[in-house]
């Protein structure tokens, strides 16, 4: 089933049920594979339209219940090749639940993808209910998959280190660009979504306090402070760097891509990933790790934990106290290492 990637439009206060659907061409009244896929995805739209109008999901959030839904409305043509039923939603049961589940873990899903996209499918059915669409909820008692507590994964600070050092390597305006963006995105912990987001207003370098405003999720809007290397690094790219890339005075992305226009995260994915292969660093890194490396290495430097929270945008502390189990392992390897009868 194919979900177009469009804007979703404003649709606050119609009710799914009350809008026009398809009607069945067959005397039979059940729907064809088309008419089904038809009804399927002007569904989803509207589901997807009452989410970003009536709950206020980030665009981030539309765009993986949009993948989400389309990876189950796919597997549905799947279960069902005949595809002739009165209403595109009304055979899902249990079992095509359940085999749904399975599929993806015979794919070697994470437990954490699993759980997000059953979440996902909830949501919709627990909609198409309240709009009369369904009768009964066939999600209703399927359990989402546990997801087992796995701290987040930060780098050392001499890690950290290297990773800022490899853009200095090169003196290009590109090179000069990766330069700013990592050492801003580890000076802020800032999202890598809330970094390529960022406008040339956001900024303000010119005084003794320099911060940077971004947008976070239920755009709530936060300033953060930026240490001087990361004030000088932001400076050298504004002034020598983004100029041979714009294209347009009128483009204000701040960060900009080789064809003068607002660099994407999957454009920073990819730099990081070069960076990370330079500086030798074989765990891991994704755009979240120079985010969680901030977050532990603010409270082992001493930070209050509050002060870490409203630095992330964490609506709720407990999101933020995973960072001190990383902290609390450090002091333990220090203690084992430091104390005569732990040795």
């Amino acid at each position: 089933m194919h979900i177009a990637s469009r804007n979703v439009e404003a649709s606050k206060g119609v009710s799914l049920s009350s809008r026009h659907r398809l009607p069945p061409t067959n005397d039979d009244g059940k729907l064809t594979m088309t008419e089904r896929s038809a009804v399927m995805e002007q569904d989803v739209q509207q589901f997807l339209s009452f989410m970003s109008v009536e709950k206020g999901a980030s665009a981030n959030t539309i765009s993986a219940y949009r993948n989400d839904l389309q990876q189950f409305g796919s597997y549905l043509h799947e279960a069902e090749p005949s595809g002739r039923t009165a209403t595109p939603w009304g055979s899902v049961n249990a079992d095509i639940l359940q085999g749904y589940i399975r599929g993806m873990r015979a794919k070697d899903y994470a437990d954490a993808t699993v759980a997000r996209k059953v979440a996902a499918v909830k949501s919709f059915f627990n909609y198409l209910t309240a709009e009369g669409v369904v009768d009964t909820d066939p999600t209703e008692t399927l359990s989402s998959p546990r997801v087992g507590k796995s701290l987040p994964k930060s780098l050392t600070v001499g890690e950290v280190d290297e990773l800022l050092e490899q853009p200095g390597k090169k003196t290009t305006p590109e090179a000069h660009r990766d330069k700013a963006m990592l050492e801003l995105l580890y000076a802020t912990g800032m999202r890598v979504s809330e970094l390529v987001s960022l406008n040339l207003e956001s900024i303000e370098l010119h005084n003794n306090r320099a911060t940077v405003r971004c947008i976070g999720k239920s755009n709530k809007e936060r300033l953060i402070p930026i240490h001087e290397q990361a004030v000088v690094a932001l400076r050298i790219y504004l002034e020598e760097a983004r100029p041979e890339l714009v294209r347009t005075r009128k483009e204000r992305a701040l960060f900009i891509n080789r064809r003068g226009e607002r660099l994407t995260r999957q454009g920073f994915w990819l730099i990081l990933k070069n960076y990370a292969k330079a500086a030798k660093i074989t765990s891991d890194v994704t755009p979240h790790t120079l985010r969680h490396s901030f977050a532990t290495h603010m409270l082992r430097g001493g930070a209050p934990l509050r002060n870490v929270q409203e630095l992330l945008g964490h609506a709720n502390i407990s999101t933020t106290q995973v960072y001190t189990q990383l902290t609390d392992a450090h002091v333990r390897e220090v203690y084992d290492k430091a104390h005569p009868r732990a040795r």
